[in-house]
Parts: structure tokens; sequence; C-alpha cells
């Protein structure tokens, strides 16, 4: 810096003076000034959810789903249909009795009753064999079938949560029970006993309403199964309709 005489002498800032040195606020020579690094703050990524953001909704999904209720899609409902079973073999059981008493007392050792004509009649037969006069010559083993299949019955009874299944097993129950008591009680003995028939179809068979019952059981049972239904009240789903179910998804 140059001054002019007679004008007073102007410092120069930028050269540092002796006390300023002294000071520390300006390095001595040869020394260079470091600065201090400044600690980073790193940004928070936009749009990025943490653990703990992401854990709390699902953790508050599951609860609700508990407290809801939430369970097996195929869990039974509703009630056991024991009573109702019991009810439609019961009913069974005694009309197939009662037609039975009815038409020894009445038409046995008689002609026979035209009911359309020649086609469907009445008239008292004697049958050995199983249902439709088939198998005479197996009395012992159709009775212990019979008593097979009630208790195969009984025990489905024990989950038993479906409607139509409690109407089909009972007529199967019923009808197995209608003949399984001529089995026992009717001549000629014990386990031997003939069962009394007397609806006679023309160029068909000749049969009685426990058979009947058993037929219609068993033809509800083979539509219950095709449907998926099952006697504890599910419904099973084909395994191809799964594995559309899976594709569509």
């Amino acid at each position: 810096m140059i001054s002019t005489q007679g004008s007073p002498q102007t410092r120069d800032e930028s050269v540092p003076t002796p006390a300023d040195v002294a000071a520390g606020a300006v390095p001595a020579d040869g020394e260079t000034a470091v600065a201090e690094p400044e600690a980073s703050v790193r940004p928070e990524p936009v749009g990025e959810a943490s653990p703990a953001a992401v854990a709390a909704p699902a953790a508050s999904a599951a609860e609700g789903a508990v407290a809801a209720g939430a369970g097996p899609a195929d869990e039974p409902k509703g009630p056991r249909r024991i009573g109702v079973l019991l009810v439609v073999a019961l009913l069974a059981f005694l009309i197939d009795l009662g037609s039975k008493l009815l038409v020894v007392a009445r038409l046995e050792n008689h002609a026979a009753i035209e009911v359309i004509g020649d086609v469907v009649t009445f008239q008292v037969i004697r049958n050995s064999g199983a249902a439709f006069g088939m198998g005479q010559a197996l009395t012992v083993v159709f009775t212990m079938i019979a008593s097979a299949v009630i208790v195969v019955i009984w025990r489905i009874a024990r989950r038993l949560y479906s409607l139509p299944w409690a109407i089909a097993l009972g007529l199967l129950l019923g009808g197995a029970l209608g003949n399984l008591t001529d089995r026992l009680f009717r001549s000629p003995g014990v386990f031997r006993g003939h069962v009394v028939d007397f609806i006679s179809v023309q160029h068909f068979a000749v049969f009685n309403l426990a058979d009947s019952a058993i037929v219609c059981g068993g033809i509800l049972v083979v539509l219950l199964s095709f449907r998926g239904s099952n006697p504890d009240g599910t419904v099973h789903q084909p395994a191809e309709k799964d594995e559309k179910a899976g594709k569509a998804e």
C-alpha cells in the first residue's frame, strides 16, 4: 500500500499484525489453516419406510383378524343334526314296520291286490336275501352287513352338521333297522329271518318300504358327494377347481 504525503497511513487489513498472530486468529508463517469437517447428515430417503413402520400395520391387521374371529374356511357351522337323523330314521322304521304288520295280517295267503293294473301289485313274499330279492342264500351275511352299516352311520353322526346328510343317513339307518328287525325276529330263526316284501313291480322285483328308504338314502348320498358336500357341513373343492383358482390369481 502507498501513502501519499500528508494523508494518514492506512492499514492493509489483508496483512496480519503481530497481535493477531499472538491471539491465534491468524496462523503463523508456514502454517496452513485446516477447516474442521462438519458432521454430515444423511437425508432420509423419500418414500422408503422403516422396518418398524412396515411391521406396525401388519401387526395391526393380524390382531384385527384374530379379534374378528377369523378361522378355517372349512370349520363346521351350526348345530349338530343328530336329532334330524334320529327322527327320519324312526319315521322310516315305524312306517316300514307298520306296513309289514298290516300286509302280513291282511294279504298273506291271499290273492294279490292290483294297485296300477298288472304293473304294480301288493302281494306278500318272504325274502331270505337282500333288497329286491337278491342273494337269497346269504341271509346271515346280509344280516352282518346291515349291522355294520348301522354302526358306521352312528359313528358318522357324531360329527354330523349337514341337514341333507342327516336326512340321507336317517333314511339309510331306518331302512337298515327295518330289514334287520325281520332278520332277527321272523322265522325261521335269529339272524336267518326272512324279510317281508310286498310291493311287486312287473318285470322288476318285489320289495318293501325299508328297501325304498335305503335306495333313496343311497341316491341322496351320491348326489351330495358329487356336489362336494360333507357330513360335517363343509364343502369340498375339487382339485381341478383349486388349480384353476391358483392360476387365475
